[in-house]
């Protein structure tokens, strides 16, 4: 069994971000990490600033992506003013390159089964349950009556057993989705095959799947550097920070961790730029 590394230190991981910028990589989950979690998924914009440092990070190092469940094309609306941000939607089943939105070949022909979960869902479930159709993933959100946890997991195990799909929990919602193999691990495993150092922000159950990315390139690699930061919730309680080399309070919370990463660049001061 490999040795477990030492417990990094935030200057240290920061600094070696730093001295390798060009093999260096960011990677941030949307909901509950750089945006708030509503109970109107439409209504979810960036936290304030958190735009701005993106936009520096990706003039700083190799690479800036954003990994989340939110289809493609909401993602490319929420960061379309920046063309070095790297955008995944549906857990990696959709790439947007070159403002294109491109969907994963296995993916596609479970469209009209997704199609057709969403209108059972819609007329099945009870009233208080917000059913989010994405044409590749179904959303079930219980947000708005968390007393119906119970029957909207039953009701998503049952479909998924009777249609060979996979689900995935989550704050107060369940994802049903196609059988293929793209999730936030897969995609940070691909993503930071060239790095040398990568940096993983998340909040949810979805994201140890990224956490655990990093580190079993981490035990393949000993030149590599995964750097795991949970935003902390009290939704997904410690599981997720137990993985993690640092905290974040709160998705409000992120663009200050992010301005102590961009001010060790040599430069302007991180302050000098607006939002």
């Amino acid at each position: 069994m490999a040795t477990p590394r030492a417990p990094l230190r935030f200057v240290e991981a920061v600094s070696a971000t730093v001295s390798e910028s060009t093999k260096s990589g960011f990677f941030f989950d949307y909901d509950g990490t750089i945006a708030p979690i509503m109970r109107d998924p439409a209504a979810v914009f960036p936290v304030a600033g958190a735009l701005a440092r993106l936009e520096v990070l990706s003039n700083l190092v190799s690479r800036v992506a954003i990994v989340s469940a939110r289809p493609a094309a909401f993602l490319c609306d929420r960061f379309s003013g920046l063309p070095g941000v790297h955008l995944f939607g549906l857990y990696g089943m959709q790439t947007v390159v070159d403002g294109e939105v491109r969907t994963d070949a296995d993916a596609q022909p479970w469209a009209p089964v997704m199609r057709g979960l969403a209108a059972d869902a819609a007329r099945e479930l009870p009233g208080g349950v917000l059913v989010e159709d994405k044409a590749l993933l179904v959303s079930l959100h219980y947000r708005a009556a968390p007393s119906l946890r119970t029957a909207v997991e039953r009701w998503a195990s049952g479909k998924a057993a009777e249609l060979g799909l996979r689900e995935q929990y989550g704050r107060m919602v369940v994802d049903l989705r196609p059988p293929v193999e793209r999730d936030k691990g897969t995609i940070i495993e691909h993503e930071t095959e060239s790095l040398t150092r990568a940096w993983y922000f998340g909040d949810d159950l979805s994201d140890a799947r990224a956490f655990d990315a990093l580190r079993g390139r981490e035990r393949r690699d000993p030149a590599f550097m995964g750097v795991a930061v949970a935003v902390a919730n009290d939704e997904v309680g410690d599981e997720l920070i137990r993985g993690a080399d640092f905290t974040a309070g709160s998705p409000e919370d992120v663009p200050a961790m992010l301005d102590h990463v961009i001010g060790a660049f040599p430069g302007p001061p991180a302050g000098s730029y607006a939002g």
